[in-house]
């Protein structure tokens, strides 16, 4: 195959929200670039992209798809990245690895909650950013207040590149305002086109805007700025250098008009990301940490070789298969490289340049570029692999989980399985992740959505061959006092042979949220032998742990033991365990007992128009509100709930905001529940119990 030198790749990753056309984006490139035939469809399955059967199945994008093609002697990586929310890692993933984001805009429902958290996570990532409003060959669409909101949403500098003829059924016309000229596309999905002068009455629109473009492009550098006002206008290779530069500063934010299912304005597009798009050499170093702890840059024109891992997946027909990109030096089948992640070394194997399930087989490759690589031992996703120096690349930030379910296998003897199970996924997807919960003896596993966890579940019956069941997951109630009270408990037990005696005298009383349990003894006298107070020390403890009014941990107690009994043949150590635990629960319930409830800190982002639906859920939900701001067109809802009133919670959003709506949680603290909840609670718990 074919060497590019790094100012000759394009790597960009196709983000946006779900169905805002990113597969038939990717789709028409591909179509245009003589790497398809024809244009395959979402609704028949035949997209190059998404390929694998749960994609086909559910009609949506669940894994980032390397793609790649040439376009003007130019190689273009591009990564088909899924839009619904409970598979952004992939998306985030994807946006660590390129150069540019291309974000893909909805030409009916315009500008949605993931098409600003891409834009979010890009401007945090440093990532220059285009837009594209595709689908202008539907009905209703409103290319005008797309616009007018982007500038809203994302600044004045965003600059519409072309603008529609004909949006709507039939769309085949755009204004091409950098060379001041109308493009009719042919409406076979060829993507061929024909360019032709201005109509009248656009004309003098289109020399307004073109004035404007280069008034933009002169004010990214000082020369240009001087040369615009001395000579009026600048050159086409002035341009082509000032809009790059601009670019690469986002003072500009150049918006293209598609219709990527009739191929309509990508082949434009194409060009322009060949012309003035990102390439590696514009962000020459990047960042990482040594085997000191130090930063440190990692050149892509270094001699050693550094790459990462951005994604793991496993391929039926090929084994596990790791796309990587190359920041330094080149990778070549057959060489060793460390992972300075796991501290072992790796031999690379059969490397692919990939489309979709279609890989072309390269011996060698340069810094800057993406592929894949096959049957890595132990190397996972966000691991850094190196020659020479050890270094570390940064990780992507991934958002924490807002679902989760209980898993457990139906068949004895599948626990080893799932455990390798769960952790290979884990490995493969960082935003799935797992824990067994000892407090609630169950094993937890969370995700993105209620999609999520349904598909990764699938993957694990599929690829391990494990029975699995899911149920909700239960609440990690806690148990504590309001008050003080003390005990005198005495165990006595005879049966023949040696006996037990023990006679423990406590005070318990509350402490403050969150201090734990203290135990002390103020034992005075001979009453008791110290050598106990371990024992009745390990006998709160196991009280504490099994739990007295519901079987929930207890918290925030303080025990003294400071009186008891002992007989010289008959007490040991069980014995005072044994009065110890008993002690301590009939103090416990003397001493206004009660159940506190994990509270969760909760952020959901909506449209402003179901402000009120999301509202009136939290608080049917038992939940406080804590705040509000608006974020551009949406607005971002600050609440606290109850955990126990969260679960799918992910699904209630998308349902009462169809699909427009996303939410994070995280652990705030624990408080006191209300005696109607608390005493449902422990019925259910006990019923449980007597079963």
């Amino acid at each position: 195959m074919k060497e590019y030198s790094s100012s000759d790749i394009r790597n960009f990753a196709i983000v946006g929200h779900g169905a805002s056309g990113k597969t038939s984006l990717s789709e028409a490139m591909l179509k245009v670039g003589g790497e398809i035939n024809r244009l395959g469809t979402i609704d028949d399955g035949s997209t190059t992209s998404d390929y694998h059967p749960a994609e086909k199945t559910r009609q949506i994008s669940i894994h980032a798809t390397p793609l790649h093609m040439e376009w003007m002697d130019k190689k273009f990586n591009m990564i088909d990245t899924p839009g619904y929310s409970d598979f952004i890692g992939e998306a985030l993933g994807s946006l660590g690895v390129v150069d540019l984001a291309v974000i893909s805009i909805h030409a009916v429902n315009g500008i949605e909650v993931c098409t600003e958290s891409m834009w979010e996570k890009a401007s945090k990532l440093g990532i220059p950013k285009m837009l594209v409003v595709n689908g202008l060959d539907r009905e209703h669409t409103k290319f005008d207040e797309i616009l007018s909101a982007a500038k809203t949403r994302f600044g004045n500098n965003v600059f519409p590149m072309q603008l529609p003829v004909n949006a709507g059924p039939g769309y085949n016309k755009n204004v091409d305002v950098l060379r001041t000229e109308l493009i009719t596309y042919q409406l076979d999905g060829s993507g061929k086109m024909t360019e032709s002068e201005l109509p009248d009455d656009l004309k003098e629109k289109v020399k307004s805007l073109h004035e404007e473009l280069i008034e933009f492009v002169a004010e990214s550098d000082d020369s240009l700025l001087e040369k615009f006002f001395d000579q009026g206008g600048l050159s086409e290779e002035e341009m082509r250098n000032g809009i790059h530069r601009a670019i690469q500063d986002q003072t500009f934010i150049p918006l293209f008009c598609t219709s990527a299912t009739s191929n309509v304005g990508v082949a434009r597009l194409c060009d322009f990301i060949a012309k003035y798009g990102s390439s590696p050499d514009d962000r020459k170093s990047i960042t990482a940490i040594d085997s000191s702890g130090n930063d440190v840059d990692v050149h892509l024109d270094g001699s050693e070789t550094v790459l990462q891992i951005f994604k793991t997946m496993s391929e039926s027909h090929v084994g596990e298969l790791s796309l990587f990109r190359v920041y330094s030096g080149k990778v070549k089948t057959g060489a060793d490289y460390h992972n300075t992640d796991r501290n072992i070394n790796e031999r690379f194997g059969q490397m692919f340049v990939l489309n979709g399930k279609n890989r072309t087989q390269v011996d060698h490759l340069s810094a800057g570029d993406i592929a894949g690589v096959v049957k890595l031992k132990d190397t996972h996703t966000g691991n850094t692999l190196c020659s020479g120096q050890n270094v570390k690349l940064p990780s992507i930030d991934l958002p924490n989980p807002n679902i989760h379910a209980a898993i457990k296998s139906t068949a004895k003897g599948d626990e080893e399985k799932l455990a390798i199970g769960l952790s290979t996924l884990h490995e493969e997807d960082p935003t799935f992740v797992y824990r067994v919960d000892s407090e609630v003896k169950q094993t937890i596993i969370s995700g993105q959505g209620e999609l999520h966890l349904t598909v990764t579940s699938e993957r694990l019956k599929r690829r391990f061959g494990i029975d699995i069941q899911l149920e909700e997951p239960k609440v990690p109630y806690r148990e504590t006092i309001l008050g003080k009270s003390e005990s005198k408990y005495r165990h006595k037990k005879q049966s023949g042979g040696a006996g037990q005696f023990a006679e423990v005298w406590m005070r318990i009383e509350s402490k403050q949220r969150g201090e734990g349990i203290e135990f002390t003894q103020s034992l005075v006298g001979q009453n008791v032998d110290r050598v106990f107070v371990p024992s009745v020390e390990k006998g709160v403890n196991t009280a504490c742990s099994d739990g007295i009014l519901a079987g929930c941990k207890v918290v925030d107690v303080k025990v003294d033991f400071y009186d008891g009994k002992m007989h010289p043949v008959d007490s040991k150590d069980i014995a005072f365990q044994t009065a110890g635990k008993h002690a301590f629960r009939d103090a416990f319930l003397k001493a206004q007992p009660c159940l506190l409830e994990p509270i969760m800190d909760i952020e959901v982002k909506v449209p402003e128009e179901f402000m009120g639906d999301i509202m009136g859920d939290i608080s049917g939900k038992r939940g406080k509100i804590m705040g509000m701001d608006a974020e551009g067109n949406f607005q971002l809802i600050k609440a606290q709930v109850p955990q126990a009133e969260l679960y799918h919670y992910a699904t209630t959003v998308r349902s009462l905001t169809g699909g427009r709506g996303l939410h994070t949680e995280s652990f705030s603290h624990y408080e006191k529940m209300p005696k109607e909840f608390e005493k449902k609670v422990i019925e259910s718990r006990q019923s449980k119990d007597d079963e």
